[in-house]
């Protein structure tokens, strides 16, 4: 998961995003006044996930003024500004991400994380592809056991929403922050339900500031 330092100027966003591209891109030239899928998949650290790169950059022009960030984004190429308009996500609160997050759209949920410390307080499931041979088929483990687990707490109402990270990559601040990803559906075995239907594989978070969730 990796933290996202928004851009403070559209001079700055300009800079970095029109970078040229990884070595091998010899086609894109850096400082061109255009804005490339590979100039943007360097910045956001992937490669050719467009779902991703276009997560990384609403989040990194999030707090530009409204007519600097459509400055940016109409320096992308038009098959990028495309992508944009596809892929673009949606703003929760956890609440909001409860009543209308749908699985497989990017979204992003701000609040403030409480990391899931055992399986004894968190019961769900995922679907986890196994391969033997050519055949592929899907089982079900606890997800707790393949991610780091946090339910995110809205400052104001007290709402809760489920997110996780890959294990074993930079922990989540007890602080205000909002964290972007992709929304994933969560399974409950045929003992139980569980308490979310949806949680957010986050990919990249940012500071907003320190607050205080307890009731």
């Amino acid at each position: 998961m990796q933290k996202i330092i928004p851009y403070k100027t559209v001079r700055d966003a300009h800079s970095a995003l029109d970078n040229g591209g990884r070595f091998y891109n010899f086609l894109t030239a850096a400082d061109d006044g255009q804005i490339e899928a590979s100039e943007l998949a360097k910045v956001a650290g992937v490669f050719t996930d467009q779902q991703k790169m276009i997560l990384y950059l609403d989040m990194a022009i999030g707090r530009l003024p409204p007519d600097e960030a459509s400055s940016v984004i109409s320096a992308m190429t038009e098959e990028l500004q495309a992508q944009y308009q596809v892929h673009r996500p949606n703003h929760f609160t956890p609440a909001q991400a409860n009543q209308s997050g749908r699985s497989a759209t990017s979204a992003t949920v701000t609040g403030i994380p409480r990391h899931v410390q055992s399986s004894s307080d968190f019961t769900g499931f995922i679907m986890v592809p196994v391969t033997t041979g050519k055949m592929t088929t899907f089982v079900m483990v606890p997800m707790i056991d393949q991610y780091d687990v946090y339910e995110v707490c809205d400052v104001d109402t007290k709402d809760e929403f489920l997110i996780a990270h890959v294990r074993g990559v930079q922990k989540l601040p007890q602080a205000v922050v909002t964290v972007g990803g992709i929304l994933k559906e969560l399974q409950g075995d045929k003992e139980s339900k569980p308490k979310h239907s949806l949680f957010l594989e986050s990919l990249y978070f940012v500071d907003v500031g320190v607050d205080d969730c307890t009731t």
